[in-house]
């Protein structure tokens, strides 16, 4: 075995142990919680914008990118527009013509125009509408057209009904071998008094979703193996892989 092949095999039984590791697993979950308290995702940024990320779920999608190379990558919820530029830095890496499409209902200006002006803006299209609503799929999809590789990220309303409505209108846009990632869904796994004056919650979520949304489609299978090399993440069950 040549010392590559060695290294990643090794790195296979680490996750596979991790994976038995109930104890750490519980450690994690009670990290998460705790650090939900502080607003632990607030405090980081890429290429100058607000991220709102764990950078452990972002060290996944730069994995996630560069073994499945998508020319198109969808993110509903744009936000301050940190994680847009910081997917479109990515592709920039990668070369070719990859863009990332930003869906959100309402982009406000000030954000619009720190994404505009930044040095990612040539990779990153805006469309603002209800991702959920057909204009704005219909929208979607014509960037869409011609593009061979197709990646989807879900991050905007959290609601049960509304993340079901994202996966079932973006699900058949992504190509076998992408991802589709669903985050937030540890919002089903976290105490009620952490998610005031809010929608969704325990039992109205995006984890909530991605399980109805799994019992009627067979295209998608859930990473485990991500989850358990992770630990830490906002998506636990949200690590989709497009299996055909």
């Amino acid at each position: 075995m040549d010392e590559v092949k060695r290294f990643f095999t090794e790195v296979a039984a680490n996750v596979e142990g991790l994976s038995r590791d109930k104890d750490v697993q519980a450690l994690s979950r009670i990290w998460v919680r705790e650090i939900a308290r502080h607003r632990y995702a607030y405090n980081f940024t890429w290429m100058g914008r607000p991220l709102i990320q764990f950078p452990q779920d972002m060290i996944a999608m730069q994995e996630i990118i560069w073994a499945t190379r998508p020319d198109i990558l969808i993110e509903t919820g744009v936000a301050h527009g940190g994680s847009l530029i910081y997917y479109a830095s990515l592709l920039e890496l990668l070369g070719g013509e990859g863009v990332v499409i930003g869906v959100d209902v309402d982009i406000r200006s000030h954000n619009r125009s720190e994404i505009e002006a930044h040095p990612m803006a040539k990779r990153i299209r805006l469309v603002q509408g209800s991702s959920i609503d057909q204009q704005t799929v219909a929208a979607v999809k014509q960037y869409c057209a011609g593009r061979r590789r197709v990646m989807v990220v879900l991050d905007s309303n959290h609601t049960h009904a509304h993340v079901l409505g994202e996966l079932q209108m973006y699900s058949p846009l992504v190509t076998e071998d992408c991802y589709l990632v669903v985050f937030d869904t540890l919002l089903e796994d976290m105490p009620a008094d952490l998610i005031v004056n809010r929608s969704w919650g325990p039992g109205n979520s995006p984890k909530t979703a991605v399980w109805e949304f799994l019992r009627g489609n067979d295209r998608f299978e859930i990473d485990h193996d991500l989850e358990h090399k992770l630990l830490i993440t906002v998506a636990p069950d949200g690590w989709l892989r497009c299996v055909k």
